[in-house]
């Protein structure tokens, strides 16, 4: 009897040491798996998709940590997670603007860099040509050129269909500032001087003044203007800019003269500024020779820079750079063909990266002083963009030529020119540029505007 019952207890014994094992390995089982839910339920890829703040993927979401599915942490479907993750990247970093720019011939990118002016209100054999062969990217319109509303538009939407065989949108541009400098037909409500409205030191009257002026050159097709301008009327005998600035003081230019560039980009229309470094304290209008300022670099920095300043601040999709030697700064070339002014000032410390813009190589200040072909090279050389040149098929042929054999002969590397080719593709990107886009805007409505705008300026003033 004492030998069954200590049998007995050894057998109650060992079920009960198995008991406690099967007890301890099931609990073991059941934290593991709470501890695999709980990963899960707080793993960031488990939400991502349902971020407000996430980004919209065009793939589904086959994330396996999002509690669809089987095999929910599985290494297998960590790895391919992972390398699905390294994929990605690669595909977004790809970059349009350089994958355009690696399609054109250097003929095409070079004929990027130009904006040449056309003859007559229609366009001619010559033009076509030009377009064909120089493959120019922007046209600028003169007072010449334009007529009523109906023939501007034909006459513009004719070169956009002409640039259809060149792989770039067009721009199409024009001096609209308003005041004296208007080039819109007599339909159209004029819009007063920048003076006028820098008067009322209100900045959201000029960025309604931009969006306005967005609004006329559009109504033939216009994609860019060459306003706001940003000089400081600091000289009552400046001969070229008088009521063209806001005024005499460089804030009071900053102020107005940014809201002015706003209201532009607001309508969809490509500002440019200009005319950097500064023209407000000119004698002499570089239309017919070069003139000189002679100011130093803190007297310029403390004035005519500081509306410049502030509009690169806000991003300034593009500058003109004018055609005045400061000697203080760059005893050698006008500030147009400055690698001291654009380079070392424009560029560098003020840390510009959009577009440059010459003013027109055909005026007097550098008709006078430089042959075309030269002033060509220096102007690249420095670092400009596009090469403005108005009035003559053939000074655009000269620049065309110039530029494709300085690359050939090494005297510019291509690497330079695909610098500016990419500021101008991505410019135009930016804007969406088309050269399906059509005349649009309601005559009628805009003029009640104007007025209405004008009797606001009034008040104010």
């Amino acid at each position: 009897m004492n030998h069954s019952k200590s049998h007995s207890n050894t057998i109650l014994t060992h079920l009960a040491k198995r008991y406690m094992l099967l007890l301890i390995i099931s609990l073991c089982v059941l934290l593991t798996a709470c501890g695999q839910t709980n990963t899960s339920a707080t793993s960031p890829e488990s939400n991502s998709g349902t971020s407000d703040n996430a980004s919209p993927s065009p793939e589904p979401n086959n994330n396996p940590n999002n509690g669809e599915g089987n095999g929910a942490g599985s290494d297998t479907d960590e790895e391919t997670q992972t390398e699905s993750d390294q994929v990605t990247p690669s595909q977004e970093e790809q970059d349009p603007v350089k994958e355009q720019l690696s399609q054109l011939s250097l003929e095409e990118k070079i004929g990027q860099m130009i904006l040449a002016g056309v003859q007559g209100t229609e366009l001619d054999d010559q033009g076509k040509k030009m377009i064909s062969d120089q493959k120019v990217g922007g046209i600028i319109f003169y007072a010449n050129n334009v007529t009523t509303l109906d023939a501007t538009a034909k006459f513009i939407q004719s070169i956009k269909h002409a640039n259809r065989s060149n792989p770039v949108p067009i721009f199409m541009s024009v001096d609209q500032e308003g005041g004296k400098v208007s080039r819109m037909p007599d339909s159209v409500e004029s819009i007063p001087s920048n003076r006028t409205v820098g008067d009322t030191n209100q900045a959201k009257l000029a960025e309604t003044m931009g969006q306005l002026l967005a609004r006329q050159v559009k109504l033939v097709g216009f994609n860019l203007d060459f306003a706001p301008v940003l000089d400081v009327n600091s000289n009552p005998k400046n001969p070229v800019i008088g009521d063209r600035s806001f005024g005499s003081s460089a804030d009071l230019v900053a102020k107005m003269g940014v809201a002015e560039m706003k209201g532009l980009r607001s309508e969809v229309v490509i500002p440019v500024v200009k005319h950097f470094p500064g023209h407000g304290d000119t004698s002499v209008d570089s239309h017919l020779d070069l003139p000189v300022v002679n100011k130093t670099l803190k007297q310029l920095a403390e004035l005519e820079w500081i509306p410049f300043q502030a509009a690169v601040k806000e991003q300034a999709e593009a500058v003109m750079v004018a055609h005045i030697l400061f000697p203080k700064l760059d005893p050698d070339h006008p500030a147009s063909l400055s690698d001291v002014i654009i380079g070392e000032h424009l560029r560098g410390k003020f840390g510009y990266d959009g577009v440059v813009i010459t003013d027109d190589l055909s005026m007097g200040a550098i008709a006078k002083n430089y042959k075309l072909n030269e002033a060509a090279i220096t102007t690249v050389q420095a670092g400009s963009d596009i090469l403005l040149v108005a009035h003559s098929y053939e000074s655009a042929k000269t620049i065309f030529d110039t530029l494709l054999n300085a690359v050939r002969n090494g005297k510019i590397s291509e690497s330079r020119i695909d610098e500016s080719v990419y500021r101008i593709l991505s410019l135009k990107q930016h804007y969406k540029l088309s050269d399906e886009q059509q005349a649009s805007g309601n005559l009628k409505q805009l003029n009640t505007d104007i007025k209405d705008w004008r009797n606001e300026i009034h008040v104010q003033k």
